[in-house]
């Protein structure tokens, strides 16, 4: 089989956006340009300094909140765009009066009714070692500002991670990180919640995968369910892919790592704590239908009448078949599709199908998509989209909260949701073209087979449906048109 060349590809090489965008710090890389094989300005280090610098600027966007909207009425944080759970959690979850979380009743004149803590076992001890370093003295406000700043430099670091983990996963594309660390609504959303502790670690483990080393990466993603629900649906996606490329050994090696670390981190909460750990299961299914959520929006503007039960039953038979979907085109393909791209396609449809889409949850996109379509063009489209419906949210909180009629009513916030749903489908759509016409994928227009994929990198498949069986292999002639056919389209 024919090795594919180790150059890095810079973005301005290959992308029209990116040639176009760069014009901004002197144009394309040049000839002679250092970056990539000497010097200190290699890729990793700029892409971890634009993460920074990125994250930081969501900071600043967070200053009218931190200097008062927190703390001051409810619509303020709205108007602003501002608004983060971490302040009002550090009080509203008991940890300004030292509550352990799972083991201590939080009082309901404080949860508001909650009881417990309602989020998984190691998403719960992050914001418990935050709390350690929170002064236990001075006034409230004075102390949820400095809970969320030391939750801002943990989640920085969860930032920097991604970036790296991206950075590497794909070996001979490190630039394609720059969508991560560019990406406008990253930067709004890092701080809202804990979101990125869990993206950090699935990050790592897919880099991990990718580096041919199942059992570590099934260890990190049984961490990163332990701090946030959707990783477990990677293993789908893997499962798929091993059973076409008979690497079904890895895969039990990825399962066996992501329960037994699952185990480890919950069974002691659940020994010793089991109501307090199970406050988060039962209130995800519990929850009606909330903001940002398809059925929201068909709640409100078509007149169906969902409770939260029908969307249970709702989004997970819709969701069931989706991935079914998604599982058929895996086997089907005429070549077998990159796990990136499988990875990508099954965390959208969760959240295209969930009761509930917070402002957040585009974080545990934003990865995905820069390894699953790493074209400038498509991804800044879709998180245009998401910025809109981030300024939608919360413009249409300060519209119910303000009294005023100042804000975005619903039929604009409807339309919010629209918005977020059609970029999210859009960039769907594109990958699955990729998928089934791999001559569009960017990633393969140099001969490669699936440079995320570890063991699957370069397998031959052993079983497939339809003539998937006839995908050429990595270097042949057939991958050398496709490659022609991407150069030609730019």
């Amino acid at each position: 089989m024919t090795s594919v060349r180790e150059e890095t590809v810079p973005p301005t090489a290959e992308d029209p956006v990116a040639k176009a965008g760069s014009e901004v710090i002197g144009g394309p890389l040049g000839r002679w340009a250092a970056i990539g094989r000497s010097g200190w300005w290699n890729p990793l280090r700029v892409i971890v300094i634009v993460a920074i610098g990125m994250f930081a600027l969501g900071m600043v966007q967070k200053i009218p909140c931190y200097d008062s909207g927190w703390f001051y009425g409810a619509n303020a944080q709205y108007a602003h765009a501002c608004y983060s759970d971490i302040p009002h959690l550090y009080y509203g979850r008991g940890f300004a009066d030292d509550l352990v979380p799972y083991f201590n009743h939080i009082p309901d004149a404080v949860s508001g009714g909650m009881g417990y803590l309602e989020y998984p076992v190691l998403t719960g001890l992050f914001m418990e070692v935050a709390s350690w370093f929170t002064p236990h003295s001075g006034t409230i406000q004075h102390r949820e500002q400095i809970y969320w700043m030391v939750n801002a430099g943990m989640l920085l670091v969860c930032t920097v991670v991604i970036a790296v983990c991206v950075a590497r996963t794909n070996r001979r594309r490190p630039w394609d990180a720059l969508l991560v660390a560019f990406a406008p609504a990253f930067a709004l959303t890092s701080t809202i919640n804990w979101d990125l502790f869990a993206v950090a670690l699935t990050a790592a483990g897919m880099m991990l995968w990718s580096r041919s080393r199942p059992l570590a990466a099934g260890i990190l993603i049984g961490l990163a369910t332990a701090a946030k629900l959707y990783p477990v649906l990677l293993l789908g996606p893997l499962l798929i892919l091993c059973l076409r490329a008979g690497r079904m050994r890895a895969w039990g090696l990825a399962l066996g790592g992501a329960v037994g670390s699952w185990l480890v981190v919950n069974l002691p909460v659940i020994a010793f704590a089991t109501d307090g750990w199970a406050k988060f299961y039962t209130f995800s299914q519990e929850r009606g239908v909330d903001y940002g959520s398809v059925w929201l929006m068909l709640t409100q503007t078509f007149g169906f009448t969902i409770t939260g039960p029908q969307a249970n039953a709702y989004g997970t038979a819709l969701m069931l078949l989706l991935c079914a979907g998604v599982g058929a085109l895996a086997l089907y393909a005429p070549q077998r599709p990159r796990f990136a791209q499988l990875a990508f396609l099954v965390i959208a449809v969760f959240i295209l199908t969930n009761k509930v889409y917070s402002p957040q949850y585009v974080l545990w996109l934003v990865p995905l998509a820069a390894l699953a379509r790493p074209r400038w063009r498509d991804f800044l489209i879709w998180q245009a989209c998401e910025v809109m419906y981030f300024l939608g949210i919360w413009l249409y909180l300060a519209f119910t909260t303000g009294g005023n009629n100042k804000g975005l009513p619903q039929d604009g916030y409807d339309l919010a949701i629209a918005v977020h749903l059609l970029g999210t489908i859009y960039l769907c759509a594109v990958v699955v073209r990729d998928i089934w016409f791999p001559d569009h994928d960017p990633a393969r227009a140099d001969g490669s087979d699936d440079p995320s994929g570890g063991v699957l990198d370069g397998t031959e498949d052993v079983f497939v449906l339809g003539r998937a069986a006839e995908r050429p292999e990595a270097g042949s002639g057939s991958q050398a048109e496709w490659a022609a056919a991407s150069n030609e389209r730019g």
